[in-house]
């Protein structure tokens, strides 16, 4: 296999074709701080884009309870486990100063993948959900789990603050746009491909024959079957959107379906540069470009997977920390103790967060007076009443946040006084 770069694990690693970038790529961020599992990204992706027949159970974007929720169910654990009977005790970070999140040292699923096959060669380390996976995205919504690992237990002694003993957070879904995709790769018919201007990957459905083998390789099983016209299909990204073709932006690029409907205002989504030799563009006032490569609080699902996921978190902060650096690495501490007491910059980009369905490019901070100081958990906190503007690609202003919330005192007398 060819060797590519992967800056997520700090290393080259193998993959069936050589390194190959878009001159930018879409990204997006979830702040899961903030999820409710609502459901409404799930709706008006289901109403949009999966509402025929053969897609009855085809949901291109999902929210899912973790640690025991998943769609298809298990899907995480499932590939985790084939990774680790291929390289037993060896999935391991080394702490690399100069790497984003230190150096992976153990197999990505194109490095843990066999050779032969009774069907062949593969490429790729994966597996087919049955039927019955598929059946039940919401299974074990809000189900929590207690110290010694049993659902829906409580603890003999209760729950006291400021920790719980039982946790579970929301983790919402959708194709990751990856720069590896392992769907790609696997398919025999190159009927997938990654398009240049903006890294979104699509299925040219004349091509596909609908082997699955993108089912079964893709790690966050995205890519899925449709018996009725028995083809495969995926999260598109909304790219007439993203194209600045939807007549109410007047050609500037807009948010996708998922992410303008939002009630929980958890998404962040755009357009980052690429330079020539596949690193980043430095562009600082991009707010993706500052919350995953300079504060470092958004963070990959499962980078050790290999396909360098174009999606990123911000980690629960009340979730028991080896779960999250299995689930994202070990950035996860620095982002969480970054988020319990953002600084000034921090705290004004995250209010960018859904304030406009267009695609923010770029902002500035105009700074205003301290309105606010404490101290949380050890660390002094000051707020500042500062203005953020978001600009869209020509340098508009879309989007106008102050930090500080106003305030509406309710008057005295109203119409439904008691």
């Amino acid at each position: 296999m060819p060797s590519v770069y992967n800056w997520q694990i700090g290393r080259q690693m193998s993959y069936p074709y050589t390194e190959s970038r878009p001159d930018n790529q879409f990204v997006f961020v979830f702040n899961l701080n903030r999820c409710l599992a609502c459901q409404t990204c799930t709706m008006a992706c289901k109403t949009t884009w999966t509402f025929s027949k053969g897609q009855e159970v085809m949901w291109w974007n999902n929210v899912e309870t973790k640690p025991y929720g998943g769609y298809p169910r298990n899907w995480d654990l499932k590939t985790l486990s084939l990774i680790e009977k291929t390289n037993p005790g060896g999935q391991k970070w080394v702490k690399d100063e100069a790497k984003p999140y230190g150096t992976f040292n153990g197999k990505t699923v194109f490095e843990a993948a066999s050779h032969e096959t009774a069907q062949g060669p593969q490429k790729i380390l994966g597996y087919l959900p049955s039927t019955d996976e598929w059946k039940t995205p919401n299974l074990y919504e809000d189900v929590p789990i207690a110290k010694n690992g049993a659902p829906n237990q409580w603890t003999a002694k209760g729950e006291s603050l400021p920790e719980h003993e039982k946790w579970f957070f929301y983790l919402p879904r959708l194709c990751n746009h990856c720069t590896y995709p392992a769907c790609i790769a696997a398919c025999p018919r190159k009927a997938i491909y990654k398009r240049k201007e903006d890294g979104i990957v699509l299925i040219d459905q004349k091509r596909c024959r609908g082997y699955r083998k993108c089912v079964e390789a893709c790690s966050y099983k995205k890519p899925m079957y449709r018996p009725t016209t028995r083809v495969s299909e995926k999260c598109i990204a909304c790219y007439p959107r993203v194209e600045g073709k939807d007549p109410e932006t007047k050609g500037q690029p807009m948010e996708t379906r998922c992410m303008s409907s939002c009630i929980g205002q958890i998404r962040l989504q755009g357009l980052v540069k690429i330079d020539k030799d596949g690193k980043w563009t430095e562009d600082r006032n991009n707010p993706l470009y500052y919350l995953i490569h300079v504060a470092k609080v958004a963070l990959p699902l499962y980078p050790q997977f290999g396909l360098e996921p174009n999606g990123y978190y911000i980690p629960p902060r009340w979730v028991p920390r080896p779960y999250l650096r299995q689930m994202f690495g070990p950035g996860v501490d620095n982002a969480i103790d970054k988020c319990l007491a953002p600084d000034r910059e921090l705290l004004a980009v995250l209010c960018l967060f859904r304030a406009t369905n267009r695609i923010v490019f770029s902002y500035k901070i105009l700074k205003g007076s301290k309105t606010f100081e404490t101290e949380i958990h050890g660390k002094k906190f000051t707020q500042y009443d500062d203005t953020i503007m978001g600009y869209d690609k020509d340098g508009n202003v879309v989007a106008e946040v102050n930090v500080n919330e106003p305030v509406h005192v309710r008057p005295d007398i109203h119409l439904n006084s008691i």
